[in-house]
């Protein structure tokens, strides 16, 4: 029987590669929903290949060019981000794949959990801001979250089979990005271009950045705490340069069991569309024989501050998640249109941090404020520091 999917954020690298699949496995796979932000022209493409019942573009300004390339009669089309919540609230599929960026992607991971739809999972922004709230949704509705970015599939894939309370500790792998073993002292003279050479991995500008603060891999450990429900303390960072190993679980006899791949992300996003299948697609498979080297070590704090941030962050508690992450979207944000420098990224999140107003327990209304808040912030704190 086919699985009926929703595709959110379908023109970005999550859901391109998420398409690729789908039309690997057309016999599996059947995509009823198409969204994306601004990129009408693939959109256009990928409605006419995939013949989706609706699609949706958020922004509004291009939904002319959008309209004049398709056909009406055929596919219904919603706009705004009203439409893209719409389309989450739909029952007739039976996942959800959120590869929506930041914190945007929140609210629609919450309008499909509560349709009763199992999602897919790479906006680990949406764990990161409301994890507990999201849990609580999925054992109310039982429904599921399928984790799709490379280190969570890793993890997750280890735990099947496996009793909770026989884990020692999740050891998260990252590469270590592009300043890996860049000097901390030439980290003044970082600037856009370099930081968006990624040894690895081909993924969004976001991302990218993310992955050379290694706030990433902070994040990766907040989504982590909620996915899988282990204390903090049992949550660790290796740098693994050659991304080849993509996450490790040690259990409380010593043995450890990890997940390995090439740096690919339709390995996991495969995974989460076919679970619990392992479905035979050939992408190109890891040879062993031609890995010379695995590494590891011990992420460099004074480096990566971002790490640190983000371990502060979750053990604070309340909104200082809530507020690490908005912020976090806010400068790199910034950062990619070269309003602050490289070094500003943590500095700027830290101090918006100290100056939120802290609460205890927030709800869905007080992470929107938080927003607004931590906006407000921001804009007084980069109009100063880039005098």
């Amino acid at each position: 029987m086919k699985k009926h999917i929703s595709i959110l954020g379908s023109t970005g690298s999550i859901g391109v590669n998420a398409l690729k699949i789908a039309d690997s496995l057309n016999q599996e796979i059947n995509v009823q929903y198409l969204t994306a932000y601004k990129n009408f022209d693939l959109l256009t493409l990928q409605t006419k290949k995939f013949k989706p019942k609706s699609i949706c573009l958020v922004d509004e300004k291009f939904y002319k060019d959008l309209k004049s390339g398709i056909n009406t009669n055929q596919v219904e089309l919603l706009i705004g981000r009203e439409g893209l919540l719409e389309i989450c609230k739909r029952k007739d599929v039976d996942v959800v794949l959120n590869g929506l960026v930041g914190a945007a992607g929140m609210e629609p991971t919450l309008f499909a959990l509560e349709a009763g739809v199992d999602v897919a999972l790479s906006n680990k922004e949406s764990m990161v801001m409301a994890g507990s709230y999201i849990n609580d949704l999925c054992d109310k509705n039982n429904v599921e979250i399928f984790p799709m970015d490379s280190e969570h599939s890793a993890i997750w894939q280890c735990l099947r089979g496996e009793s909770m309370d026989q884990i020692n500790k999740i050891i998260l792998t990252g590469s270590g990005g592009p300043f890996r073993t860049k000097p901390i002292k030439d980290f003044d003279n970082i600037q856009l271009e370099d930081a968006l050479k990624h040894p690895n991995w081909d993924m969004g500008k976001k991302i990218t950045i993310d992955s050379a603060t290694m706030m990433n891999k902070g994040l990766e450990v907040i989504e982590a705490y909620w996915l899988f429900k282990v204390p903090i303390e049992k949550i660790e960072i290796i740098v693994h340069p050659q991304s080849i190993v993509h996450s490790l679980v040690e259990f409380i006899d010593g043995s450890i069991k990890a997940q390995l791949g090439l740096p690919d992300m339709k390995i996991p996003i495969q995974y989460a569309l076919s679970y619990p299948n392992h479905d035979n697609i050939k992408w190109q498979s890891l040879d062993l024989s031609k890995i010379k080297l695995l590494t590891f070590e011990s992420p460099d704090l004074k480096k990566f501050p971002c790490i640190k941030l983000a371990y502060d962050a979750i053990k604070k508690g309340g909104s200082h998640p809530v507020a690490l992450n908005v912020a976090n979207d806010i400068v790199v944000e910034s950062f990619l249109n070269r309003d602050i420098s490289f070094n500003q990224i943590p500095k700027f999140i830290e101090t918006a941090i100290e100056h939120h107003s802290y609460i205890n327990s927030p709800d869905l209304n007080d992470i929107n404020n938080i927003q607004t808040e931590i906006e407000d912030i921001l804009k007084l704190i980069i109009k100063k520091g880039s005098r």
